[in-house]
């Protein structure tokens, strides 16, 4: 499960969620192209901005980015906006940056993908 802040939020605003599509593209040796869709379900892709975290905030991120290894795990995920769980998400890096601002405030970027 995705921590929450102190607040009880999963994440801060700007919240960016983007409505994808799997497409795949194959490009044969004359030149032409075939696109097709790999899948007819949406994929949802949500950008987390986390900012002003204390160490235990900051902690919880890495601990799940950690347990998940990354783009490997998957995790449970509720959506901010209409508070919905999401089975089967992960992180979209393999690599988890995190700023480190002064004692007991940090920040980072992330982002998390609905698998299918």
């Amino acid at each position: 499960m995705f921590p929450s802040l102190k607040t009880g939020a999963v994440a801060q605003y700007p919240l960016t969620r983007r409505v994808t599509f799997q497409n795949q593209s194959l490009t044969f040796v004359d030149g032409t192209q075939h696109r097709y869709r790999d899948g007819a379900a949406v994929r949802l892709r949500w950008e987390i901005r986390l900012q002003d975290l204390d160490d235990g905030e900051l902690a919880a991120v890495e601990e799940l980015f950690l347990a998940s290894q990354g783009t490997f795990g998957s995790f449970t995920f509720t959506d901010p906006e209409d508070g919905t769980r999401y089975e089967n998400c992960s992180f979209e890096s393999d690599r988890l940056d995190v700023i480190s601002l002064e004692e007991m405030r940090g920040s980072t970027q992330l982002f998390v993908v609905q698998n299918r």
